[in-house]
């Protein structure tokens, strides 16, 4: 069985990428070529979360549908529970390119990206690329779930259900979904294009292409210095002095920004929160009010530490972290807030 399990992966490897692959008589990579489909052509190691095609019923339809909707059809027939009663992953994280840039952590450049192009601004690192991470739940994330994050830190099997039974306060996921999830996730890996490789870059690539079919280490280093193997997440807290904030002058405009991407992504209508925002003035006025304040209706508060989940009631909000949110965001966002109280 062992053997005949060993040859079943093999062949899923193969069928992957047979459909990916290098044209090995003419290898020429263009800005469509997949770079996990690349770095392989070049001799480095597949990652360990090569979905298992020889589970039955996997599909990327379906992981797209548990990832959008939270449900989706059972391969014999009928439709799942739902994964989560609270959250969907969209919830928390976007599907799409986030920043042209794929090394940075600033935040600003994150928002203005974000605004440019209709996406919203999300507590989570999005999964565009998240198959060609290979760290996960990084650094102050162990202060929040504890032992919980060891088996996810290399692993992004274990940080899917982590963030299915955790994060959505959900069910764990059976094996078809999770290989439908991972499924759909290779879908959205990083293409050549998305490097912002130079043009000599490129030439240099395709030349060691047509050099050698062995391992070749100098293209397999500059492939991956175009983009970060994880993402980095530091727990900040609110300012000590809540009525002076952080001592930064905020910029209302930019403000706007964080609570139309942000605040009202959750909040308008109630879609992911039983709390409710809007754009009137007694929305406003109560925000102002309790942003001096130590209470869950803080926007100091919530940001920094988000919320618990309350007895009934399992829905909560996470945390930014230092790169999800700047210290002179939360004050540009205050500006705005008291700006539109006036």
């Amino acid at each position: 069985m062992k053997t005949l399990f060993s040859i079943i992966s093999l062949a899923a490897i193969v069928l992957l990428f047979s459909s990916l692959s290098i044209n090995k008589e003419a290898p020429v990579l263009d800005g469509d070529s997949k770079v996990w489909e690349t770095l392989i052509g070049f001799g480095a190691e597949a990652p360990n979360h090569m979905p298992d095609l020889s589970i039955a019923g996997a599909s990327a339809e379906r992981g797209e549908q548990i990832f959008k909707r939270g449900i989706t059809s059972k391969p014999k027939g009928g439709k799942t529970s739902k994964q989560s009663n609270h959250f969907v992953c969209t919830s928390c994280h976007n599907i799409e390119k986030e920043h042209d840039d794929l090394l940075t952590t600033d935040p600003q450049a994150r928002l203005e990206y974000a605004g440019k192009n209709g996406l919203p601004y999300l507590q989570g690192s999005t999964m565009f690329g998240a198959v060609n991470r290979s760290a996960f739940y990084n650094d102050d994330y162990e202060k929040k779930y504890g032992d919980l994050v060891k088996p996810t830190r290399n692993n992004l099997r274990e940080a899917i259900q982590l963030c299915a039974i955790e994060c959505s306060q959900g069910r764990r996921l059976n094996d078809w979904e999770m290989e439908s999830v991972l499924q759909y996730l290779w879908t959205l890996q990083y293409k050549i294009s998305d490097l912002g490789l130079s043009e000599n870059e490129m030439q240099k690539l395709n030349s060691w292409m047509e050099e050698s079919n062995t391992k070749n280490k100098p293209a397999i280093e500059l492939i991956n210095s175009k983009f970060l193997k994880g993402s980095p997440a530091h727990f900040v807290t609110p300012p000590e002095d809540r009525k002076a904030g952080y001592g930064l002058t905020g910029n209302p405009e930019n403000g706007k920004l964080v609570y139309d991407l942000s605040c009202l992504h959750c909040h308008e209508h109630e879609t992911f929160s039983s709390y409710s925002l809007d754009n009137s003035k007694a929305t406003f006025k109560y925000l102002k009010k309790h942003f001096k304040k130590y209470t869950r209706y803080s926007v100091y508060q919530v940001a920094r530490y988000g919320t618990s989940p309350l007895p009934g009631k399992r829905a909560y909000m996470p945390q930014y972290t230092s790169e999800k949110m700047s210290d002179q965001q939360m004050e540009d966002l205050r500006s705005y807030i008291e700006q539109e109280a006036r």
